[in-house]
């Protein structure tokens, strides 16, 4: 019985396959929490968002960082437990956010539109906060949310 060899091309194919296989392993997936609908409060309405909670030292370093999409009706809610002065920051976040600073009483205390992704620059609470709602950037534009409207958070 005669032997044959793998030829030059099958040997790329196989290659190239294995290549984009482990690429494919090597992206790192990013799991999103469960789901918890928070209501914002504004003059006119209430709105609805999706939220992820975000309230232990792991899941609020972690926040959206290496998401490449948001949905529009979803966001991230961090929660410190008590106010204190609050300072976050983009680095690894590729999504464009928009930051509500919030005390413990619900009340939007401070909002930074329209983030830069993969900044390090510090972006502070300005006063004591408790809560960051992070939402895709313009959404507290677009759906007129202002400061001194409120959240209710989710229990």
């Amino acid at each position: 019985m005669r032997r044959t060899r793998p030829s030059l091309r099958h040997i790329s194919i196989c290659l190239i396959f294995l290549f984009h296989t482990l690429a494919g392993c090597a992206e790192e997936q990013v799991a999103a929490a469960p789901l918890k609908t928070l209501i914002v409060r504004t003059a006119e309405r209430d709105i609805r968002y999706r939220v992820e909670i975000a309230d232990d030292d792991a899941s609020r370093t972690r926040g959206l960082m290496d998401r490449k999409y948001l949905p529009e009706d979803q966001g991230m809610l961090f929660d410190f437990h008590a106010d204190e002065q609050l300072s976050f920051w983009m680095k690894n976040t590729y999504i464009p956010l928009d930051m509500l600073f919030i005390d413990g009483r619900g009340v939007i205390r401070r909002i930074v539109p329209n983030t830069e992704p993969l900044s390090t620059r510090a972006i502070p609470s300005g006063q004591p906060a408790r809560y960051v709602l992070e939402l895709n950037a313009r959404q507290a534009e677009r759906q007129n949310i202002k400061v001194g409207d409120s959240i209710l958070p989710p229990e």
